[in-house]
């Protein structure tokens, strides 16, 4: 197995077609829960979806709760920014570490310092004396553990289930956090209706007791050994050069980055939508929320099932993402606005999972952490930008608008990434007519020419 250095001053790979070409050959002997059979990824998924959904109480709760004290969208933005603002400031340091450490000790603290954050936050709302000012510095101190938990999370599923299971394992993850996503919006708009925000709060806390409880059950000798990367000088840079230099890994980034900052503010868009459009309270809003998961848990499944990640699906799904917010948002009743919210997830989602599988499967293990950091830097790392912004546009010109710019821009990124793929291939767009109906796909330029 190759050290970072190693894996730094090898020539980048060819890539001569990254958007026809799998990032890596289909996987075998895969199923829709083929890495479920492994041992501790079923631990580890078994305790994720309990903590998950105590996460997305909190959020729920946490959003809800702003606007309430502030009645203001803009200060849910600012929420929203202060809990990803660390991973845009230490996000790549986050994947040093998790490069340089063993995962599995790195989860067990930082898991025990995002349940004592939850429970903080509920003992300062169940006593009454809960202010704004205590849930941005909570959603800022769960940001900073999140940086070294995001990249050694994400890492450690390829030492869980090793390299033949490793796309379908990150299917399952996103499969798993919009299960959670359906129950805990919901769990959490009840609570808050019925006794407060704050048991939702200590509901979170408690939740991680259950993948603590996992990783110290795991057989450590089962585990896939990946050589960590010693100590020294430059590891940052290192890894900043080896995403540079392959198109493969870049442009996507570049595009989840986009659509991270301005196409994901989706706590900002519901809650206003709740709110100012529809006149309801947290019931409704933990609907909407409940609403988008189902279509992200599709994606994630029907991603499960795909043997390998392409480019193009990649950029189409980004593109129709964008097209469906513009939709969405100005759709005239409610109704039609919550059904369209199933396949905004699902587009959303395959995004998110075909981004994240092929950036994996095309990074050296050694290289993993700094990667997967740099990946969760710009895909919520962005959100301490996009969020204000987006929170001031809705604020100013309505929901509706605001909603329609995120979506304008993730769909114009993905356009854009989509040329700057098909130049990096060498690929050409050719449209043919086939009974009387365009067919559009991308072919070498040398093929193109000698055809014409």
């Amino acid at each position: 197995m190759s050290t970072g250095s190693g894996a730094d001053s090898a020539p980048a790979p060819p890539t001569p077609d990254p958007i026809e070409q799998p990032a890596q050959p289909a996987q075998t002997g895969t199923s829709m829960f083929s890495s479920l059979r492994i041992r501790n990824y079923r631990l580890f998924a078994t305790g994720q979806v309990v903590s998950n959904t105590g996460t997305w109480m909190q959020r729920i709760a946490q959003d809800w709760l702003v606007l309430t004290l502030t009645g203001s969208s803009t200060a849910v933005g600012i929420t929203t920014a202060l809990q990803f603002l660390p991973m845009l400031l230490f996000g790549l340091y986050g994947g040093v570490i998790a490069d340089r450490c063993n995962k599995r000790t790195l989860l067990l603290g930082t898991q025990a310092a995002m349940g004592i954050t939850g429970l903080a936050l509920a003992a300062l709302t169940l006593t009454g004396h809960v202010q704004v000012w205590h849930v941005y510095a909570t959603a800022f101190v769960l940001g900073l553990v999140t940086v070294v938990d995001n990249p050694a999370r994400q890492s450690f599923v390829h030492e869980m289930v090793g390299p033949d299971q490793l796309r379908n394992a990150v299917s399952l993850n996103s499969a798993n956090f919009q299960s959670a996503r359906l129950v805990g919006p919901a769990v959490a708009g009840v609570l808050i209706t019925a006794v407060g925000s704050g048991y939702a709060f200590l509901l979170n806390g408690l939740s991680f007791i259950a993948p603590l409880t996992v990783l110290l059950l795991m057989r450590t000798s089962e585990l896939h050994r990946v050589e960590r990367t010693p100590r020294g000088k430059g590891q940052l840079r290192e890894g900043l050069r080896y995403v540079a230099g392959r198109p493969e890994l870049i442009w996507p980034i570049v595009l989840v980055g986009f659509i991270g900052t301005f196409g994901f503010n989706f706590p900002i868009w519901l809650s206003a939508f709740a709110d100012d459009v529809f006149h309801a309270g947290a019931g409704t809003y933990g609907l909407l929320n409940s609403l988008m998961a189902v279509g992200s848990l599709i994606g994630a499944l029907l991603a499960a099932r795909r043997g390998s990640s392409r480019m193009r699906l990649l950029v189409a799904a980004a593109i129709l993402f964008g097209v469906l917010e513009i939709v969405t948002a100005f759709v005239p009743t409610f109704w039609i606005f919550a059904a369209l919210l199933v396949p905004v997830g699902m587009f959303g989602l395959t995004v998110n999972v075909t981004a994240n599988s092929s950036i994996q499967m095309t990074t050296d293990p050694a290289m993993r952490g700094r990667v997967m950091a740099l990946f969760m830097m710009v895909f919520t790392g962005g959100t301490p930008l996009g969020a204000p912004v987006v929170g001031w546009v809705t604020d100013t010109y309505g929901p509706r608008v605001g909603f329609a710019a995120g979506g304008a821009v993730a769909a114009l990124a993905a356009v854009g990434v989509g040329v700057m793929l098909a130049r990096a291939g060498g690929l050409r767009v050719k449209i043919d007519m086939e009974r009387g109906r365009p067919r559009v796909t991308f072919v070498q330029r040398e093929r193109l020419a000698t055809a014409a």
